[in-house]
């Protein structure tokens, strides 16, 4: 079995302040560089910016061999301590992060060793290079003899390696504006309604998980897991959702807060119908919901219009509550679409136009500066066998 060594630091200038990290991974057997990684991470702790490289560097090293074992070595007291278990972790910040770095590999084939600092000036410089850039507005980048291993690297912030952000340069990553606040998206599982496409919203029944649901949520549960990214988990106030939301966060060692925002458009009287039925008993009432965003299902529902209004204001409250974190959000096809749609400006006739299985997963980043990038839709691939 190959073997990595992983080397990781962080730093915060004022504790909480401008923080980074530095990350290197290393074979055991030549001592051959095999990674460097830095970041700035925004405002946040010493300890904080610690957990953020440990968890870098657990990512590249997976990258790199997701079957080698890694033995890890930091001269932070308090992670080493915490993460060999012979310390509880009472900081409801690093909770999250440690069982974040727990998932990346089986523990078996993880070990822990506390290192002087003087033996961990690699790591060091690099959370240092990572603040410096930070306060000057620039990103941290690698040497120009920089080997193979690091145009491996996955980025530690992103829901998945095929995630990236594409946009244009000049704002989505620029430093000065901190990490974003990256929503990663999950519509719940099945439930019996959801193979029969029957209207299922906040409205009518509350059906719970069938199960094939039940496996879609532990399926999704384990590919949170494995990426480790996830720092909270927000459920809407529906069956389902919860449902869905306590097995992938039994899994991540996470608590769940129930988000009302986050709950299905109310479909009226169409709730529980198929939309054949609906064509048959209300047609005209069907057509203008097609036609226009402010038009109403029958019996008083909730316009998309009203909707988007409603997803809006959820967004920009988790977004500032948030700041610089992945959560997830376990919700539903309309709010999900309509976070994507918004995160596009995309006009609202888009909804139309976008499949979104259960149990599959989105991501949008949210930046300082207002813009958004959509980094993964309707992603289904951990539900196949």
């Amino acid at each position: 079995m190959r073997e990595f060594i992983v080397e990781a630091d962080g730093g915060s200038r004022g504790n909480p302040g401008p923080a980074g990290y530095g990350a290197v991974v290393s074979d055991a057997a030549t001592g051959e560089t095999l990674a460097e990684l830095a970041e700035y991470i925004g405002v946040a702790t010493n300890n904080v910016a610690e957990y953020r490289g440990l968890l870098a560097g657990l990512h590249a090293a997976r990258t790199l061999d997701p079957t080698a074992a890694v033995h890890v070595r930091m001269d932070s007291k308090l992670v080493v301590e915490q993460m060999s278990g012979r310390w509880k972790i009472k900081h409801p910040d690093m909770k999250p992060l440690a069982a974040q770095s727990r998932s990346v590999f089986p523990p078996d084939r993880v070990t822990y060793e506390w290192i002087p600092r003087d033996q961990n000036k690699h790591a060091d410089r690099l959370a240092n290079e990572a603040m410096d850039a930070g306060a000057k507005g620039e990103q941290w980048s690698p040497s120009d003899e920089a080997g193979a291993g690091e145009a491996r690297v996955v980025d530690a912030q992103s829901p998945t390696p095929d995630a990236q952000s594409h946009s244009a340069p000049g704002w989505s990553a620029a430093p000065d504006l901190g990490a974003p606040a990256t929503f990663v998206l999950l519509r719940h599982g099945e439930t019996p309604l959801t193979p029969q496409k029957r209207f299922s919203g906040s409205g009518g029944t509350d059906p719970a998980l069938s199960v094939a649901g039940r496996e879609q949520a532990h399926r999704v549960a384990e590919a949170l897991a494995r990426r480790g990214t996830v720092q909270a988990v927000l459920a809407s106030p529906l069956a389902r959702t919860r449902e869905t939301a306590a097995v992938v966060a039994a899994r991540l060692g996470l608590d769940v807060t129930v988000e009302d925002g986050l709950r299905e458009t109310d479909f009226g009287a169409w709730e529980g119908l198929t939309f054949g039925e609906v064509r048959d008993r209300h047609p005209d009432d069907l057509n203008a919901w097609l036609a226009d965003p402010e038009a109403h299902p029958t019996g008083g529902g909730e316009s998309f219009a009203e909707t988007a209004i409603r997803m809006a204001a959820t967004r920009d409250r988790l977004v500032a509550a948030h700041a610089g974190r992945t959560v997830l959000l376990v919700t539903h096809v309309t709010p999900i679409k309509t976070l994507v749609r918004l995160a596009l400006g995309a006009p609202p006739e888009s909804l139309f136009r976008m499949e979104l299985s259960a149990a599959s997963l989105s991501a949008v980043a949210y930046y300082a500066d207002g813009n958004a990038s959509v980094r993964l839709f309707n992603d289904t691939s951990h539900l196949r066998p």
